[in-house]
């Protein structure tokens, strides 16, 4: 007889892959000269953001007549080397605002309506630690070395403060906290708005022993090689989800997903919302820049 278990598994994993691959499958029907690639940060796991973003890039393209395309790495570094290496057209990111990578010439047009986050040092509710200090020659984990809010601005906080820990990294918010949460470090640096959807999705509670000032979620940038007609399309179509009942639906499928509240959609910004980051730059220790 069939084992229904393994068999479910199975399927479960060949989902997955599909889902997987089809963040770079090309979308058919649009003009080869309309083609860009799309690489939003890895902010959860690969299969969490591929089904965030999927659906949310395959309306964008029907709505704009401009072909996008998912492209995401195993971490948020290995997506984030994907911008710097040029080889993607959009971006949804907060690791572009350093003086060096300002040169590269990306634009910010949009980013979602959420409250500013900050970045955070957290352990397990029942953990002994009560105090920062406490973390001294500790193992903490944090998403990845290019995460600004949940990694960079926590470490340069210890740094300031003496506090030398054993840096380690989990390729995402979840793959941090899940390290903390099964006894292989004793805290987590992050970003509040991940920390707390995850807290909510998993149903586990966490001590917070610092929060930084507050950040603006990550942009929506496109780079200089997008053509200008081809930007206002992608942007039209990404502030009117809102406004349909089709891409409202979507907006509200997708966000519950990740643990933002329903009524999450993109609005336009002007870069300004950013200054925070580029403030962080000017005093950040130079291992951090």
């Amino acid at each position: 007889m069939l084992n229904t278990t393994v068999f479910r598994h199975y399927w479960q994993q060949l989902l997955s892959v599909a889902l997987i691959v089809c963040t770079c499958v090309p979308l058919k029907g649009y003009a080869e000269n309309t083609a860009y690639r799309f690489s939003p940060v890895n902010q959860y796991d690969i299969n969490l953001t591929a089904a965030y973003w999927n659906p949310i890039i395959n309306y964008v393209s029907e709505k704009s007549g401009v072909k996008l395309s998912l492209k995401i790495g195993r971490t948020s570094a290995d997506t984030t080397s994907f911008v710097l290496a040029k080889e993607v057209d959009f971006a949804f990111t907060n690791h572009l605002f350093s003086p060096d990578r300002e040169k590269l010439g990306w634009k910010v047009f949009g980013r979602r309506n959420v409250p500013p986050v900050s970045g955070q040092i957290v352990v397990p509710e029942d953990s002994p630690i009560t105090d920062i200090s406490q973390l001294k020659g500790k193992d903490i984990t944090f998403p990845g070395p290019e995460a600004l809010v949940a990694y960079k601005v926590p470490m340069a906080h210890l740094i300031s403060k003496g506090i030398d820990v054993n840096v380690i990294f989990g390729g995402n918010q979840n793959g941090a906290l899940a390290q903390l949460l099964a006894g292989k470090v004793q805290a987590t640096g992050g970003n509040s708005q991940l920390i707390a959807a995850y807290s909510t999705r998993e149903k586990k509670k966490f001590r917070i022993l610092w929060s930084s000032e507050p950040y603006y979620d990550l942009a929506l940038m496109a780079s200089n090689k997008v053509k200008p007609a081809d930007l206002k399309a992608v942007s039209d179509a990404f502030f009117n989800m809102k406004n349909d009942p089709q891409g409202k639906e979507i907006l509200h499928q997708a966000s519950t997903k990740i643990g933002l509240t329903g009524d999450t959609y993109f609005i336009p910004s002007d870069g300004s919302e950013y200054a925070s980051y580029r403030k962080f730059y000017q005093s950040a220790p130079a291992s951090l820049r």
